[in-house]
């Protein structure tokens, strides 16, 4: 969804996946602007600046970097084995962190953006979600120290959503009317928004999108 909003602002984006290839209606969709690289895994540095680099030599340039990569895990402090929260840690922050650095002089050329996904229960959190919201706030405190080093030369800024409006949370949750929830293009308008000039002057942000819960 995200990606789709891009393409049709006009832009040339670059998809990056640890799956081999992309589904076939998200290459229907998004047509030849989009480059799509598979088996990459953003945990490791190398990969990550690879990505820009080829990146760059597609399109010239990059101006913004959204990191949507991560994952979700309900489990209690006490029930947590070490291998969910290296998981955590690894998909929802080394992920963006590395991405992050990989971009930095790109986006220093472009007076680039930087949107990072944080999470809003990752401010007050609810039990079951401590290694989740711990690596979202990770997430929330690179957000604001890669704006106060780059301020003048990058955005960075970070959304929150609280529950996405997804499949996955729709069987998970049947009893919850998801119409409460954010929906994808609710989420991604917000992120257009960060990612535009009209946001030129908003850094170090953490902006909740929480719909209607």
């Amino acid at each position: 969804m995200v990606a789709e909003a891009f393409v049709k602002r006009g832009a040339r984006v670059v998809l990056v996946d640890k799956a081999p290839s992309p589904p076939a209606e998200l290459t229907s969709a998004l047509g030849a602007s989009a480059l799509m690289l598979g088996n990459v895994d953003l945990t490791n540095r190398a990969e990550a600046a690879d990505v820009v680099a080829k990146a760059e030599k597609k399109f010239g340039g990059v101006d913004v970097i959204v990191n949507i990569a991560g994952g979700f895990r309900w489990v209690p402090v006490a029930d947590a084995a070490p291998d969910v929260w290296d998981m955590l840690y690894a998909l929802n922050l080394k992920t963006a962190a590395n991405m992050c650095h990989a971009a930095l002089g790109a986006l220093t050329k472009s007076n680039g953006r930087i949107v990072n996904i944080g999470a809003n229960a990752a401010i007050k959190t609810a039990g079951g979600m401590g290694p989740y919201t711990a690596s979202k706030a990770g997430v929330h405190r690179l957000t604001e120290a890669l704006a106060e080093e780059h301020k003048g030369k990058i955005a960075v800024n970070a959304v929150l959503p609280s529950i996405i409006d997804t499949p996955q949370n729709r069987a998970d949750m049947p009893d919850v009317d998801p119409k409460i929830w954010v929906s994808p293009a609710e989420l991604a308008a917000v992120i257009l928004f960060l990612s535009s000039s009209e946001a030129s002057a908003i850094t170090g942000a953490l902006v909740p999108v929480v719909g209607r819960v």
